[in-house]
């Protein structure tokens, strides 16, 4: 898969949107639900300090369960020296799901989530 597929499948119009967690100016984790669907794109970005942040996806709708399409910065990405480093991978997720990312610095990640 292409970095760029998140691109093409993220909406343009959203039934909700959810700031899962920020500190202004340092980062923020937001994620939104498509319109008229039960799709989620999830979002995260940091400052130029790298981080770790779980994301808690009890936001989404009890006894379900969704394919999520993963894209995170790579194991050795960094915006100076390997901004081009990613990672990308699918994994059954449920409301009771929790999963830990390592932003690079000015990192982060993105998480395409449809119901199954």
């Amino acid at each position: 898969m292409d970095a760029f597929q998140f691109i093409k499948d993220v909406a343009a119009d959203w039934d909700d949107t959810k700031i899962l967690s920020a500190e202004p100016g340092d980062y923020i984790i937001t994620a939104r639900k498509a319109k008229g669907t039960e799709n989620w794109f999830v979002g995260g970005i940091t400052d130029e300090n790298k981080r770790d942040h779980t994301v808690d996806f009890s936001f989404l709708d009890k006894g379900k369960k969704y394919e999520a399409t993963i894209y995170e910065d790579g194991k050795d990405a960094d915006y100076i020296d390997n901004p081009q480093s990613y990672h990308i991978y699918k994994k059954q997720i449920t409301s009771k799901s929790k999963i830990n990312f390592k932003m690079a610095r000015s990192g982060g990640f993105a998480i395409s989530i449809k119901p199954l």
